[in-house]
Formats: structure tokens, C-alpha cells, sequence
């Protein structure tokens, strides 16, 4: 625990959501839901102004959809989402050489390390500019926390949310947390949490009182020692610079259970041509293939193969999938097809003796008299896997909502809706006023998909909002530029203008 308020965590503020708003400028100031858009959609981001009507991450697309109907629903766009969070990771990485990503959104930074004096002051100026930058580059908004440890730090941003900043001063932890739920500590899940309610601990306080002997006999030694640290806000986890990921993967779930085992097959090795590509763009290859099937009464199970040396071969990943699945009796139907590849390495191995591979050809021998190695092949496909393929929908006839567009006339602009052969295009662009309408044939030449177009920095915003007023003698922050989003202060997510005990901003 540090004696100074120099982790800073960020947060950006409905991330997926405000990067649409602010790329849209026809749904500034809208509610607006990000995620899947099928019967089995859930939610990934919902705007402010979505959350007035209860509408929050995780739930089912089509219970948004009955609380707020009139909310704009988007594809996700994550190659957009990609380029703005690595223009904010880079800011972040000018503050401070040990910077822990989360997510696209979110990350915790040591300041020290970066050479922000220990005190509280010169730790709130770090924070403050580098709100202003994020802003200053994206147009989008940040919630900044800081605090003496990870944990807090968290804690503290939650509480400067929508775009705000709250530190939490050294003293102050335990007073603190006491009122807090207990599922607010890391590691405190649904299960956990209904284990200590049924022994009367709600909330944080609760927990210190009951006493580490208690906390152990109810939750077992290791996470029950761990959970009596949190609570007494006691947490020297440090900020780790590389967070060397365990495994790529990819999932799809179905809008209906799939029952015909070609479809099934077919995606399968779509999913695992996905995953190779993904292995490559990030340079590693793997040695452990892994599917996941979820049938339709949601019961998963999974299956893995271990390679003799990693690989980043489409071929290879895809015909392990192929064997996994024929393993698995899919008749009931399947809800969720995921492949996985696992074992990273920062190598391909090379030796074909290393990888599956198909039975040899009779007589295919060396010139020593040993059998030859034969590279993998794709495995053929039946006539049943050529026809479903013939009629998969594909490439601009799937107009999907949220998705870029360019017409050779219009020029670029986004798809809002499309059905009975028709597509309804918005021509906008990022710090362009609201635009058009315009409905088009689903098959019009002149209609492709297109590419996102980098957001407009600061281009979206207007006027200026007030700043917070902190828990000292009349402080405030400085006045910025408003973000897209305007949260109501009645809505989920806010925070009152006095932060709580022991919280301040600059």
C-alpha cells in the first residue's frame, strides 16, 4: 500500500457506445445499444441516455429492446473500437512505462514509475491532463481514479463516473468501504456473495467485523484470507506492464439451434480459419486446439487436442477442430460453436512431423526408404457443404446495422436499417453535421461495404460543462468541453455532485 495516491485507473466512459455517437453525429445526445442483434443478442455498451430506461450491459438484446425501442441498436465495430483505444493506451504510455490494460476501455497506470512526484496534488495534475488529452485526441471522455492501490483505484473511478475524477487520499480507506456491498471487493462473485448473505454479511464493514476466522471457515483459507485483506483495503497487487494472454479464441452464437451436422461442420471451420488469422496478427502460434459446443439447453462441453509443436496454420487448426467435433454428438442441436487455440508460443514449429496430418499415400517414401511427410490438405467437401455454402448470404448483401457503407455517388456513409430488398443508408461522417437518408435496393452496384473512418478529435463536442465540486474548501475542476453523451444525473451509472467520505476531486 502506497502512502500516495499515484495508481491512477481509467475508464472510459460507455466506451463502445460514446465511440458510435461520436462517429455518428445523427445519434449525439440519443440512446443508443451496441452488441447482438440477433433473437439470442446480448448487450455489449448502452449510452447514458439508453440506461435511463434500465438498459445495461449483459442483458438480452430483446429486453432492451422492450424497455427502450426507440434507442438506436448497432453492430459492434471493433476494428473502429481498436484504433481509439490504442490512441488512448498510447497517452497512457506516455505517463508512465507500467501500464496494465483491462479491456479496449480500460487500464491501470503507476504513475510513479513514470515520474509523477508521490504526493497528491502533482498525482491529480497527471490525471486532470490526461483527461484533457484523451479528449483533446478522441473527442471522448474518461473517468479517472486514484488511489494508494489497485483495488481503490477502481473503486474511485466507478465513483467519478460519467467523466469525472475522485481520489481516494491515504487514511481514508477503511471509512471508506465499510457501507459498501461486498460485491464490490475483486474476486467477490454472485456464488460468494450469496454464501456471506447467508451469514448476515452484506456489505463491506460487515465482513471486517465478522473477522478472518469466519471469513475463512465460510470461503476456505486462500479466499477467505484474501477477501479479509480487500475488505480492510489492504491490496499490494502491482501494475503489471505485459499481460501475456493464455490463449486466442473465437465464438459464435446461433440466432436458432443448428442441427444439420454440415452447417455445423462448415462453421466450425470458419471459426477456426478466424482463430489462425487472429493467432497471426498478434504474431504467436499455439500448441493446444480447443472447441466449445453449448447445446440448446446450455449445457457446454469441450474438447482439445494437443499438437507436438505450436502452429499458426489454418490447415492444421482447422482439421484438429474437425477431428474434436467428430467426438461430439451434436443431434439435440447446438446454441454456441467456439475454437480455441492455446500454449502460445512466439514460434511456428516448422517439422511437419510436429502437426496432424492426413494418412500417407501408399508408397510415398524418401530416398533413405522412410514414408514421406505430406502436408495437411483441407478436407473435401460434399456436395451438401457446397450448396449450403452457395447459399450463405455473403459480403454486401449483409447489411448489418451500424456497419460502414460507401456509395459511388453519395460517398461514405452507414447502414440504419434493411429488410424486403432494401437498404436505408444515413451519408454522415465524424464532425459532419447529421446527414441524409436515403433507401437503396439491397443489390445496388453502386452500394458496398466499406471502411471506418477515424473519428474527428474534439471535432463532436460543444459548449462546456460544468466542473465537479470536491469534498475540500470550494475546488473545482477545470470546465471542459462536453462530451456526446450528456448523463442525466437520475441515471444508473452517476455519481452526486459531493463525492463520497474520503473521495475527492482536484
Amino acid at each position: 500500500m502506497r502512502g500516495a495516491p499515484t495508481i491512477l485507473h481509467l475508464d472510459m466512459d460507455a466506451f463502445y457506445a460514446a465511440v458510435e455517437q461520436a462517429a455518428k453525429p445523427s445519434l449525439r445526445g440519443k440512446p443508443v445499444v451496441v452488441g447482438g442483434l440477433g433473437p439470442r443478442g446480448v448487450v455489449a455498451t448502452a449510452s447514458y441516455e439508453a440506461r435511463r430506461f434500465g438498459v445495461h450491459s449483459a442483458m438480452p438484446t430483446a429486453q432492451a429492446r422492450r424497455r427502450c425501442p426507440n434507442a438506436a441498436y448497432l453492430t459492434p465495430r471493433f476494428s473502429l473500437y481498436r484504433q481509439v483505444s490504442d490512441t488512448v493506451m498510447a497517452l497512457l504510455a506516455e505517463l508512465s512505462p507500467l501500464v496494465e490494460p483491462l479491456s479496449l476501455d480500460e487500464a491501470f497506470v503507476d504513475l510513479e514509475a513514470g515520474g509523477t512526484p508521490p504526493d497528491v496534488r502533482a498525482a491529480q495534475e497527471t490525471g486532470s491532463r490526461l483527461r484533457g488529452d484523451i479528449r483533446a485526441a478522441t473527442g471522448l471522455s474518461g473517468s479517472v481514479g486514484l488511489a494508494g492501490s489497485k483495488m481503490l483505484a477502481k473503486i474511485a473511478s466507478e465513483q467519478a463516473k460519467p467523466d469525472g475524477l475522485v481520489t481516494i487520499r491515504p487514511g481514508t480507506e477503511q471509512g471508506l468501504l465499510a457501507p459498501l456491498s461486498v460485491r464490490t471487493l475483486p474476486g467477490v462473485g454472485p456464488a460468494t456473495a450469496e454464501t456471506l448473505r447467508r451469514a448476515g454479511i452484506l456489505t463491506v464493514g460487515e465482513a471486517v467485523e465478522a473477522g478472518e476466522a469466519e471469513l475463512l471457515r465460510l470461503l476456505g483459507r486462500a479466499h477467505g484470507s484474501g477477501l479479509y485483506a480487500m475488505a480492510r483495503g489492504i491490496d499490494d497487487r502491482p501494475v503489471v506492464a505485459e499481460r501475456a494472454s493464455k490463449s486466442v479464441s473465437v465464438e459464435d452464437t446461433f440466432d436458432v439451434d443448428v442441427t444439420d451436422r454440415t452447417r455445423i461442420q462448415l462453421e466450425l471451420a470458419r471459426l477456426a480459419e478466424r482463430c489462425a488469422a487472429r493467432l497471426r496478427s498478434a504474431g504467436r502460434s499455439g500448441r493446444t486446439v480447443v472447441i466449445k459446443v453449448r447445446s440448446y439447453d446450455f449445457s457446454t462441453l469441450t474438447r482439445s487436442d494437443t499438437l507436438r509443436g505450436p502452429t499458426d496454420d489454418p490447415v492444421v487448426i482447422r482439421e484438429a477442430a474437425a477431428r474434436l467435433l467428430d467426438t461430439v454428438d451434436t443431434t439435440a442441436g447446438v446454441r454456441l460453436l467456439g475454437v480455441g487455440v492455446s500454449g502460445l508460443a512466439d514460434f511456428t514449429q516448422e517439422d511437419l512431423f510436429a502437426q496432424a496430418r492426413p494418412e500417407e499415400p501408399h508408397g510415398a517414401r524418401t530416398p533413405g526408404g522412410e514414408p514421406a511427410a505430406v502436408a495437411p490438405q483441407p478436407r473435401p467437401r460434399g456436395p451438401g457443404e457446397e450448396a449450403a455454402l452457395a447459399a450463405e448470404p455473403r459480403g454486401p448483401h449483409r447489411w448489418l446495422p451500424g456497419l460502414d457503407v460507401r456509395h459511388a455517388v453519395h460517398g461514405p456513409g452507414w447502414v440504419q436499417g434493411s429488410g424486403v430488398g432494401r437498404v436505408t443508408v444515413r451519408f454522415e461522417r465524424p464532425g459532419s453535421p447529421p446527414g441524409r437518408v436515403r433507401t437503396f435496393r439491397a443489390d445496388d452496384p453502386a452500394l458496398e461495404p466499406g471502411e471506418p473512418l477515424p473519428l474527428a478529435p474534439g471535432g463532436h463536442t460543444s459548449g462546456s460543462a460544468p466542473g465537479r465540486t470536491s469534498g475540500g474548501a470550494g475546488a473545482q475542476t477545470p470546465a471542459s468541453s462536453s462530451p456526446a453523451i450528456r448523463p442525466n444525473p437520475s441515471s444508473p451509472g452517476s455519481v452526486p455532485d459531493s463525492p463520497a467520505a474520503g473521495m475527492s476531486s482536484p
